[in-house]
């Protein structure tokens, strides 16, 4: 049972609200700007693409893996605490990243797995203290206030990234990242805690946790480094034959748990598994961002101002949709607004893998395209998660969002890092003689880079496509939705 605690003034809750959006956008906003500031960090430290890639991914991977042991933690010690951790391991995280000598990505990869434990802990604990701390309409206005922090930040991260990188130079984002850190500690400090007793708790599925972690490490290691070393490398061979191994037994161990890591049972609900699969592939479009950012700045010559600034029609629509998707759920249910909002995703993205144009008529299109991929996410993110956690029994509710909130870490990181491995091998393909070469507009001495961003492009198209046949299956056509 949670502990009872005196409801805070109201300059409090506001500080809390503050607190809360400052910890919520270290991540979304601050370690998120490697979408966009990947090449000149890349420039800057002298490493490699492909390793480049990994370190672009690996945060959302660590943060995927680590969230649902992070929501138990946050049970168990309490939310405050966590919040507290979290916000420590993101100032230690984005310190060694602003710190990184060039040479080597030791000290840039370490933090951005620190980062991404940072996020597993920030994520759950700050909306537990939103729930515990809020009543009706305060608690829907606190979670507006989170999501805002989220939602906005993802898509304000590349337009604020480049211009910091191109004014005072990228590591200063981290130093702010820092700065920003402490404030929300500091908003934070009298906010009282909340904790779950642990009497009756089960213990810890640690087995199926280091399954899971050695099976999505191996995963994105060989996705990574996969067209570095060559796909037939012993190391790459290796390392997939550890992946499959790990996720067999993870599989086969955890079908015959009912205290697993991840409660499989879960998704015998089929609007369930639909809405969180869904939310899988949404969330792995968001390699979109970094191929398209990446083309225009190494195949347009664009700074990462410039190549930010087509996203803030992205910003525009996410921040103003999501408000809208909230009421067509109520109108509609879930099943249309999932439909609807996928489907313009799907357009927008398409219009970015239009490549063969010149310059200036793909940064037009591009930034159409932006905006309505910003625009169905907005129309799906309340359906989805209204479907997803609605469709599941009362005392899993938790378990369930945890789970959700995973599918999203996990989807941005393998949708990413498969789209920067497939931009990063294909550009290096020698088609500028080709027949390749009569496709495209404008000049000719970047169609490698043109072709490999519109293939990459295409994959993420793909993703949304099967999202949308995933909820054509599993959802409902006359789902409730919200209220009744």
């Amino acid at each position: 049972m949670a502990a009872t605690v005196a409801a805070p003034s109201r300059g409090t809750n506001n500080s809390l609200i503050v607190g809360i959006v400052l910890a919520v956008v270290t991540f979304w906003l601050f370690a998120q700007t490697m979408l966009n500031v990947a090449p000149a960090i890349r420039a800057d430290l002298q490493i490699s693409e492909s390793l480049s890639n990994i370190a672009v991914s690996i945060t959302a991977l660590f943060s995927g893996i680590f969230i649902v042991v992070a929501g138990g933690l946050a049970d168990r010690f309490g939310c405050v605490k966590l919040t507290y951790v979290g916000l420590a391991l993101s100032a230690l995280g984005s310190l060694l990243i602003a710190l990184s000598p060039a040479g080597t990505a030791f000290f840039l990869m370490t933090g951005r797995i620190i980062q991404g434990l940072s996020a597993a802990c920030i994520m759950p604990a700050t909306l537990a203290l939103l729930r515990d701390s809020f009543d009706g309409k305060e608690r829907q206005r606190a979670v507006s206030f989170w999501s805002i922090g989220s939602w906005g930040g993802s898509g304000f991260c590349a337009l604020f990234g480049g211009l910091v990188a191109s004014s005072l130079g990228w590591r200063w984002i981290f130093w702010m990242s820092i700065a920003v850190a402490a404030v929300s500690a500091f908003l934070l400090k009298d906010t009282p805690e909340n904790k779950v007793t642990t009497a009756d708790r089960p213990r810890f599925d640690w087995f199926g946790f280091l399954a899971f972690i050695i099976a999505m490490v191996a995963l994105n290691i060989v996705i990574g480094q996969g067209d570095a070393l060559g796909w037939l490398n012993p190391t790459v061979i290796g390392l997939a034959l550890v992946f499959v191994i790990a996720a067999v037994v993870f599989l086969r161990v955890e079908a015959g748990r009912a205290d697993g890591f991840i409660d499989l049972t879960l998704f015998k609900n089929r609007t369930y598994a639909g809405a969180t699969l869904s939310n899988f592939l949404l969330n792995g479009a968001a390699g979109t961002l970094l191929v398209a950012l990446a083309l225009v700045q190494q195949g347009a010559g664009l700074s990462s101002f410039q190549a930010g600034l087509l996203t803030l029609g992205y910003l525009v629509a996410i921040l103003g949709t999501i408000r809208v998707g909230e009421k067509l759920l109520q109108q509609l249910g879930a099943r249309r607004p999932m439909l609807m909002g996928c489907a313009i995703t799907a357009a927008g993205i398409l219009l970015t893998t239009f490549t063969f144009l010149r310059a200036r008529q793909y940064m037009i299109v591009a930034f159409v395209g932006f905006t309505l991929f910003g625009v169905g996410l907005g129309f799906y993110a309340t359906p989805s998660t209204d479907a997803a956690l609605s469709n599941v029994p009362g005392d899993k509710a938790g378990a369930a969002s945890g789970i959700y909130k995973m599918a999203s870490s996990l989807g941005a990181a393998l949708g990413v890092a498969i789209s920067a491995a497939l931009f990063t091998a294909l550009s290096g393909l020698e088609s500028q003689s080709g027949p390749l070469s009569d496709l495209f507009l404008g000049r000719t001495d970047n169609i490698d880079i043109r072709f490999a961003a519109a293939i990459a492009l295409l994959f993420n198209v793909l993703m949304v496509v099967v999202a949308i046949i995933a909820i054509a299956l599993t959802v409902p056509r006359d789902d409730p939705g919200v209220g009744r």
